[in-house]
Order: structure tokens, then sequence, then C-alpha cells
């Protein structure tokens, strides 16, 4: 079994990663991403987690056990995002390298904001709801972390964002652009074609190697 932890110069660059889904998602969504990186010499596991009923508290303990004191990398799409700062900003401890996110709104997400004015609707974001319109603080952690945004239009949520900017269907672009991020790029692809986009795969593992995307 070949070991997950690799030197490259004189840092310890892990290979473990864990996979990190996004709202009304499951593990699964992320199958293809993860052969990928598989494929890349990386160590991927797909953490599940209660998006809309456990909310960030309960997906914050369940991603500190899956890290379980071990060195590794997060990806993360959309949700997953804000739940992997959210959750290393009160817990700086937790041994993670790098992080990648995928369409996530650090910034805030006025589609979520616009969903959940909405009387019925609005309840479909559960306890994530508070996390999703406000966002994460301007980011001072110790991981390096790098955004992938979408900027391929398709999807409902440009209806509740009311978007006039570039955006990927769910999440502007200006909504993945938080202060402190080491790298940020855009791609012509839609919110969840974020997962499926081999350019997107390739970029993620640029910076997962590097920390920082190929241009």
């Amino acid at each position: 079994m070949p070991s997950l932890v690799a030197r490259r110069g004189d840092r310890m660059t892990t290979r473990r990663v864990i996979l990190l889904h996004g709202l009304w998602m499951r593990p699964a969504s992320m199958v293809l991403l993860s052969s990928r990186l598989i494929q890349a010499g990386f160590a991927p596991t797909r953490l599940g987690y209660a998006s809309v009923r456990g909310g960030p508290s309960m997906a914050g303990s369940d991603l500190a056990q899956a890290i379980d004191g071990r060195p590794c990398h997060i990806v993360a799409h959309s949700l997953g995002g804000l739940i992997a700062l959210s959750t290393l900003e009160v817990q700086p401890q937790l041994p993670v390298e790098r992080i990648v996110c995928l369409g996530s709104p650090l910034c805030g997400s006025a589609a979520a904001a616009g969903l959940s004015r909405l009387p019925v609707l609005g309840s479909t974001l559960g306890r994530s709801a508070r996390l999703l319109r406000s966002g994460c603080q301007p980011w001072q952690g110790a991981a390096e972390v790098g955004m992938v945004a979408g900027r391929r239009s398709i999807g409902l949520g440009q209806v509740m964002g009311r978007f006039v900017e570039e955006n990927d269907g769910t999440v502007a672009v200006s909504e993945t652009r938080l202060d402190g991020l080491a790298d940020h790029i855009a791609l012509p692809a839609s919110h969840t074609g974020l997962l499926f986009s081999p350019l997107a795969a390739r970029q993620t593992i640029a910076f997962l190697r590097e920390g920082r995307f190929d241009r």
C-alpha cells in the first residue's frame, strides 16, 4: 500500500483527501471526481453528512472525526466548502493542508437568501440556512484554500439570486471570492457541472499538488 504522505521539497504533502458534497446531495455525487483523484495518485474518502437535518455543527463533528488527527486535504462542493472552513475556524488544530472548494458561496449565497424568504421552500435549507446566507469570515487559517468557481449560468438558482454578473446558475463568481484564498479560478462549468468537469478535476489536482492552479 503506498504511503499517504509524500515529500515535496521541504514540505510533507499528504495524498489523503476527504470529499464533502453539497446541499441536498450524497457522497455518490462525487464518485467521478473521486475516481479522477485516485488516477492522479491520491487516496480519497467520500464523507456523507446530513446537510439539511444535521446542519453545520453536526457536519463539522463528522468531518473532525473523519480527519482523525491525520494529515489530509479536503475537496468540497458548494455547502461542503463552507462546512470545511467553518469547522477549521473553530478547530484550527485539525491537520488539513489544502482545501479546494468547488463553487462554494464562501461570501454568502444570494440564492439561499432568496429561497429562505419563501414560506415553504425556505425550509428545505434546514439548519444550513444561516451559514449559506452569511458565508464565512475572511480566511486566516493555516490550510491553503483554492476556489474553483463556475461561470456557465445553468440552473434555477439564478432565479432566486437574480444575478447580473458571472455565475454558475446557483452561485455568483463574486460570492466565491473570499479574502484570504491562496488562489481562485473560474471555469466554463455550471454549479453541478463542476463535479463532472474534467477541467475542474485537473485544476483540483494541480492545487492539491502545488498549492496553486495550472494556468
